[in-house]
């Protein structure tokens, strides 16, 4: 089974559970920029129930054999806003769940969140800006990752007619990523 039909499982899982996420991560830059191979797939879910209730719900959404989830990590992970992940124990996938966080920039990439197609599966993903961003940010914390810096540079150039260049600037200047973004626009190559 390829990572395509893993993506599918898992959010039409996540649809039948009623569970409001948003694809992230080099699996959305992928889409929106440049394609390349990625070992996992990153989902921020939004949670609004108490940990233990929130767990079950996802434990119920992927059950064994067919995944790999532990109910204690994701509890704890749910109560403190940060990630844990399940593991297609077909193809050895992993899937990594991000809590959104209660933080204005989270916030706003979440509400931004658009529908896209892709290969007959309705997707919901975060808008080119905020992959960018995140990326830029992603880089930052990881003392430049090449990987994170060339993703974005590629949304960034394959999205850019259709970018929010001032949504862009003002979420640089408060995720403190300017400078990056400019290196970025010098060495673009807009398609």
């Amino acid at each position: 089974m390829s990572q395509q039909e893993v993506l599918r499982r898992v959010v039409g899982r996540l649809d039948e559970a009623g569970i409001e996420y948003m694809l992230t991560g080099s699996i959305v830059s992928s889409l929106q920029g440049e394609p390349r191979a990625t070992h996992d797939i990153d989902v921020v879910i939004s949670v609004r129930t108490a940990a233990a209730e929130a767990a079950a719900k996802l434990k119920a959404a992927f059950p064994e054999p067919e995944f790999f989830f532990d109910e204690e990590a994701a509890r704890g992970a749910i109560a403190a806003r940060s990630m844990f992940n399940v593991i297609d124990t077909r193809e050895g996938d992993k899937v990594d769940f991000w809590l959104l966080k209660d933080e204005d920039f989270d916030r706003s990439r979440f509400a931004r969140r658009a529908t896209e197609a892709f290969e007959g599966t309705r997707l919901v993903v975060s808008r080119p800006e905020d992959t960018i961003l995140m990326k830029l940010k992603w880089a930052a914390m990881y003392g430049g990752s090449e990987k994170q810096l060339t993703d974005a540079l590629r949304v960034y150039e394959v999205q850019h007619g259709g970018l929010d260049h001032g949504y862009l600037d003002t979420w640089a200047r408060k995720l403190e990523v300017t400078e990056s973004l400019a290196r970025l626009r010098e060495r673009a190559k807009p398609i």
